[in-house]
């Protein structure tokens, strides 16, 4: 799925190669050919289907603090555009 909102990136080859000598291959652990990694994301989206918030990064280590998505939420309830 995350194919299809382009929250995965692709190892290049030097990354391939330190992988393997661990012993990882992410096209088999993926069950397909690519060598991909998902985004970590969050977002909020309305009854309608509108993204009304949205962080995404490559740093799986730097993640928003819960207390960011729910100011986020909390601003939608007094937002009368959402």
């Amino acid at each position: 799925m995350g194919d299809a909102y382009g929250l995965r990136w692709a190892l290049p080859a030097d990354l391939k190669e330190i992988y393997g000598q661990f012993g990882i291959d992410l096209a088999e652990f993926n069950g397909e050919e690519s060598w991909t990694l998902p985004l970590p994301a969050r977002f909020i989206v309305d009854p309608e289907g509108i993204v009304r918030y949205a962080r995404v990064g490559p740093d799986y280590t730097r993640r928003p603090e819960p207390e960011e998505t729910l100011e986020a939420l909390e601003g939608l309830r007094h937002d009368p555009e959402s």
